[in-house]
């Protein structure tokens, strides 16, 4: 995998990936110009996550209509603020969705499937939750 990141202006920067595509990140929080770097890391991290969960809910039949990872992280106080904390929670909607075939997506994603996870976890606690919404 490939990536470049080029400077625009302040601390605005933007990314574009091996693939073609492309975001604005900014380190400054009152330009509003785009998501911050960290920002950027729980979004690939709840993307990651809940690609998985779909593809796992699919592959067991399961009638999705909409699944959602709201990501909440704490982070270290004195640099380098690293995360120490993240939580993930899933809300799942579908036709007469199996809670027990959820629960054992949102399990496969962050122990099996998720490298975003897996790698993340090394350095923070991370945990999950999830909901079936009606």
């Amino acid at each position: 995998m490939e990536a470049r990141v080029k400077w625009l202006e302040n601390l605005t920067f933007t990314g574009t990936s091996g693939s073609g595509h492309g975001v604005v990140m900014d380190g400054n929080r009152d330009t509003g110009f785009g998501p911050s770097p960290m920002e950027m890391l729980l979004l690939g991290l709840a993307g990651c996550s809940s690609i998985d969960v779909v593809h796992i809910l699919q592959k067991g039949r399961e009638k999705i209509i909409d699944v959602q990872a709201d990501v909440k992280a704490e982070r270290a106080e004195t640099d380098p603020k690293v995360f120490t904390k993240i939580h993930l929670h899933f809300k799942a909607k579908g036709e007469n969705l199996n809670e027990a075939k959820l629960a054992r997506a949102v399990e496969l994603s962050a122990e099996k499937y998720c490298s975003a996870s897996i790698m993340l976890s090394k350095a923070a606690e991370i945990s999950h939750s999830w909901e079936i919404m009606e």
